[in-house]
């Protein structure tokens, strides 16, 4: 926020609005005030509707305004930093639990030095949806059902993706169910504690499917009303088809710098969670979590310049960098943690201030 401040004044630029007023800060902000019901109407298939964006964070948002004596932006950007703190409290959580301390105070680093980190300094809802998936794998870790549903529901409820978060809560229910029941004594009686399991996982896409049909409904078409609203926007799920023809486009014809460092950035999510399968110590609902929201943001089209944002929530990715930073000597992890704060300060400047593109 500082690098902002000082780049926003030389270019005479206000601040707040870079943080808490832009792009999808302005829809989220827009429902927190007036509700659902705003479209743009552009080209031919291009209809943008405020339908798009689920209203846990408005909602939030309109919350803090009624409660405290500040705009919806200020209230947006509060939310926002609050919920990156707990967001990186659940990460540090998760890493000491599965490794350790030192591991688990590397990965809160790592993750809050990603490229695209700014986003969790804007009204956004990454921080949100970081927090609530990291608590509810802590809570799935720890075999606390009904926590880790709730806490996927709510998930469901901040973004599309937080469907990975209920996706996870699900697997790893199925999987322990099937593991409790071919063990059961020769008395053939369902253990009590297997339906606090089967309510968590009962709980946790609700969220999301809630909406889903609100939205649909709305739009006349329950099951598919919602998938029309997010076509009309360009994005849709083709399993990467889109993608693909724009990294063709990238690499034959070359395009902004935005595009070229998404690209980077993608290439090497994909090769991190190709280590993080390796590591056969990666507990299965945190891979879970990981595949699917990798799998939303490599599959689907639209927006190529936002698939870094989209991974800001897979923090399970960083685990294998994590690792191999404390095996290296001192020196060389400080060296990549510069490197990182380095890219991550001056892109995440640049693309706030000067590069002027969706984020």
């Amino acid at each position: 926020m500082v690098c902002v401040t000082l780049v926003a004044h030389l270019t005479h630029q206000d601040t707040f609005r870079l943080l808490g007023m832009s792009w999808d800060s302005r829809w989220y902000t827009g429902i927190a005030a007036h509700g659902y019901g705003r479209t743009l109407y552009f080209e031919p298939g291009v209809v943008q509707s405020d339908l798009a964006f689920f209203p846990l964070y408005p909602g939030l948002v309109r919350a803090v305004a009624t409660v405290l004596p500040v705009g919806y932006g200020a209230a947006g950007l509060l939310l926002s930093w609050l919920a990156a703190g707990a967001a990186a409290w659940g990460i540090y959580a998760i890493g000491e639990r599965l490794h350790g301390r030192r591991v688990a105070t590397l990965l809160v680093l790592l993750w809050a030095l990603m490229p695209h980190s700014v986003v969790l300094s804007l009204a956004y809802t990454e921080p949100v949806l970081t927090a609530l998936a990291a608590w509810s794998l802590y809570t799935v870790l720890d075999g606390r059902w009904l926590w880790a549903g709730a806490l996927a529901a709510l998930a469901g409820l901040a973004r599309p993706n937080g469907f990975a978060v209920a996706a996870a809560v699900c697997a790893a229910a199925a999987y322990e169910i099937s593991v409790r029941l071919r063990s059961r004594g020769p008395e053939r009686r369902v253990p009590h504690s297997l339906w606090k399991i089967c309510a968590g996982a009962a709980l946790a896409p609700l969220g999301w499917a809630a909406f889903v049909l609100y939205v649909g409904i709305r739009k006349g078409d329950p099951l598919h009303g919602y998938f029309a609203v997010q076509r009309g926007w360009g994005s849709r799920f083709d399993f990467g088809a889109g993608s693909l023809a724009f990294v063709k486009h990238l690499l034959r014809d070359g395009d902004k710098l935005v595009f070229a460092m998404t690209l980077v950035i993608v290439a090497a999510a994909l090769l991190l969670f190709a280590l993080l399968v390796a590591d056969r110590a990666a507990p299965f609902p945190v891979l879970v979590y990981t595949g699917v929201l990798m799998l939303i943001t490599v599959g689907g089209s639209g927006f190529f310049e936002s698939k870094p944002r989209f991974l800001l929530p897979a923090f399970p990715l960083l685990i294998p960098l994590a690792l191999a930073m404390t095996r290296a000597r001192p020196r060389s992890a400080y060296l990549v943690v510069g490197a990182l704060a380095g890219l991550s300060l001056t892109y995440g400047t640049y693309l706030l201030t000067i590069a002027h593109m969706p984020l």
